[in-house]
């Protein structure tokens, strides 16, 4: 007899703990699922703000990306002036050809000043793209500076 009760009692209590775990298991999955929807709207949403910050500047980044750019445009200025002057100093015949590379640059550099004062920090531009065409931009340009001072003899 007291073998027949001690199996019936763990059978009760398997049966009981299988039922209770099963009951458990669907509650905490319903639970998970509301969790991972929770999870993703708040992701959606920090997608969203992450990127309206990208897309503009704040004032004192903009600020310091001027004046940093303003003093790089004037760099280039002095140094296609220092190209025109030294081609004027030695008296030598300069070739149409290089004449005509030096005006490029010079057209080059006018153009990157322009797009920086026209750019409008305000939420209709895109602060990173504009950011990566002028590094591109800027790039391109000192390597043609580069590239046009190279003595190739």
């Amino acid at each position: 007899m007291k073998k027949t009760l001690f199996t019936l009692a763990i059978t009760t209590f398997i049966a009981g703990t299988f039922l209770t775990g099963c009951q458990n298991t669907s509650k905490k999955e319903e639970t998970a699922q509301e969790n991972v929807e929770d999870a993703r709207e708040n992701l959606d949403d920090a997608k969203e703000e992450l990127s309206d910050a990208r897309k503009v500047a704040t004032e004192d980044e903009w600020n310091a990306f001027k004046a940093s750019t303003n003093a790089t445009i004037a760099e280039n200025e002095m140094r296609i002036a220092e190209m025109k002057a030294s081609m004027k100093k030695t008296g030598k015949s300069i070739e149409d050809e290089y004449a005509e590379k030096i005006e490029i640059l010079e057209q080059k550099n006018n153009d990157i000043k322009v797009k920086i004062e026209t750019y409008k920090n305000d939420t209709s531009s895109d602060w990173e793209s504009f950011k990566q065409e002028y590094n591109r931009d800027m790039d391109e340009l000192g390597q043609a500076m580069k590239n046009l001072t190279i003595d190739n003899k």
